[in-house]
């Protein structure tokens, strides 16, 4: 790789998939304040753009992302950086939430620290079985404080604390177990996987799909009667909506649906 290269790379499909590549190879896809300034760009402009209807986060090389540049926080040891560093990664882990897209995680190699975390913010994930998962900023003297918070809201308490305060590495399997990530597949059969939850996103209503991302994810932090309140709402709104009608139609018509754009 030349240093032209791009950190990032994208590609967009006609059919409504953009790829994105986290493109450091040599550093292990480490996620630089240039990184995350650059990727947090691509997903907002993703946002909002209506022609995209899924989101690839992958990684090139052997890893998928190894976490944050520990070179670059080294050579700015200063709190104010360290500071503004987490709050752009939380902004692009919140990008990737709240973003009406869906985000699906292709794993093919080792995800560490907030690399791991990037893996728990996206919507969906699928892992090669040779895959392999940790958050080991404890083998180094810092508790990885922000992978905590999306590793919390994938796996039960203790899972997530022990793989915190052990830093060890969790294979694809027991990731899945866990509920890190959705599928484990043989490595050559990734792209396959990948591409079969990307066609059966892209065949729904894009409506449906941006309505159910934003409320799936608001009613996690509501207590319960608050989320049925909200849920029958956000049902109502939708029930108004025409893909509804015409998905209704279609279904007793015994036909394919023709949807809105979003």
């Amino acid at each position: 790789m030349t240093n032209q290269e791009p950190i990032l790379l994208r590609e967009d499909r006609p059919d409504g998939r953009t790829t994105l590549v986290l493109n450091r190879p040599a550093q292990f896809n480490s996620l630089s304040n240039a990184m995350l300034e650059t990727l947090l760009a691509e997903l907002q402009s993703i946002a909002a753009d209506k022609t995209v209807r899924v989101v690839v986060l992958q990684g090139a090389g052997k890893a998928f992302c190894a976490g944050h540049d520990l070179k670059e926080m080294r050579s700015n040891h200063d709190k104010a950086f360290m500071q503004a560093l987490f709050k752009l990664c939380a902004k692009v882990m919140l990008t990737i939430q709240e973003m009406p897209q869906p985000v699906i995680a292709r794993i093919h190699g080792i995800a560490t620290a907030a690399g791991c975390q990037l893996v728990s913010m996206c919507d969906l994930a699928v892992a090669a079985d040779v895959a392999k998962f940790a958050v080991s900023g404890i083998n180094v003297g810092l508790f990885c404080s922000t992978p905590a918070v999306g590793l919390a809201r994938n796996m039960g308490r203790k899972e997530a604390l022990e793989m915190l305060l052990t830093g060890e590495f969790i294979n694809a399997g027991e990731a899945q177990r866990r509920g890190l990530v959705n599928r484990v597949v043989a490595l050559g059969d990734l792209d396959e996987a990948v591409e079969h939850l990307v066609q059966s996103i892209l065949a729904k209503s894009p409506v449906a799909v941006a309505t159910g991302k934003q409320m799936f994810y608001k009613q996690l932090e509501m207590g319960i009667e608050a989320a049925y309140q909200y849920a029958g709402e956000v049902m109502a709104c939708n029930m108004m909506a025409g893909d509804a009608a015409e998905g209704i139609d279609a279904f007793i018509e015994k036909r394919k649906p023709v949807w809105q754009a979003a």
